[in-house]
């Protein structure tokens, strides 16, 4: 799910980045949806993982606040229920059993209000099942093409850069606040493999750094994504494939 600003090229995050919900498999076994459970999919893009919550029997609903991935997901899955919906505030009149969410999270720009509204949505004793950026995330990526974008005459603001990447303490105590029990979470390193050889990368930053992208002007933006390939190549390009220096959470938490 983006914030207000990220729109999304549906059809190229399908095509290119399919990794995003591929790599969900793990935090999806977390989840363990059962036969007639109903599930929200908080966030759920193209559709891929709500539909592999559905082949568990459960009767799940997928959201995102973007009108592009709800879109596609229709299209993807024409027989599933997609609503447009803000992850800082949702409503639904029945509860659910369990809210999943998979990169998501850290495209939020109130993780409180996403917590509440979260809280609200379960069941008592339902559970919040998520995996997202964690502290750490994409550091290397991040500052290689923050300093090339510097370089270049164009600094990036902390609001422009924004993205919520908490430590475990942080989402923890979040969640505590509003009335959850965590009862599992995990922070790990995930280098993950990009689809696309040579153009990995690139293709990439066009997809999740196009906050910074677009702050360059079509003369400079060939040249900073030169130089951010060139300054990362050595530790995230290897044999033919570049790697995105993800570092993920993984929680449970439980509505008391």
């Amino acid at each position: 799910m983006s914030d207000a600003i990220k729109q999304w090229d549906a059809p190229t995050y399908d095509s290119k980045h399919a990794f995003v919900w591929q790599l969900g498999t793990g935090v999806l076994e977390l989840l363990s949806p059962r036969p007639r459970e109903r599930i929200l999919d908080l966030g759920c893009g193209t559709g891929h993982l709500t539909r592999k919550i559905a082949e568990a029997g459960a009767e799940v609903v997928g959201i995102d606040n973007s009108h592009a991935m709800i879109e596609q997901a229709r299209k993807n899955f024409p027989d599933m229920a997609f609503e447009v919906a803000d992850g800082t505030d949702f409503h639904f009149d029945e509860p659910f059993d369990a809210v999943f969410s998979n990169a998501a999270i850290h495209w939020m720009r109130d993780p409180a209000a996403v917590a509440r509204s979260v809280h609200r949505a379960l069941k008592s004793g339902g559970r919040f099942v998520a995996e997202f950026g964690g502290k750490g995330n994409l550091k290397a990526t991040k500052t290689a093409l923050h300093n090339a974008a510097r370089d270049a005459g164009y600094a990036v603001s902390d609001e422009i850069a924004y993205r919520y990447y908490p430590s475990i303490g942080q989402f923890a105590t979040l969640l505590e606040s509003q009335g959850f029990r965590v009862i599992y979470a995990m922070h790990f390193d995930r280098p993950t493999a990009l689809a696309g050889g040579e153009d990995g990368l690139r293709n990439w930053l066009a997809t999740f750094a196009d906050n910074v992208l677009d702050l360059l002007p079509a003369d400079k933006l060939a040249g900073v994504i030169a130089v951010t390939e060139n300054r990362l190549r050595a530790e995230a390009y290897r044999d033919g494939t570049w790697y995105a220096d993800y570092r993920r959470i993984r929680v449970v938490a439980v509505k008391e």
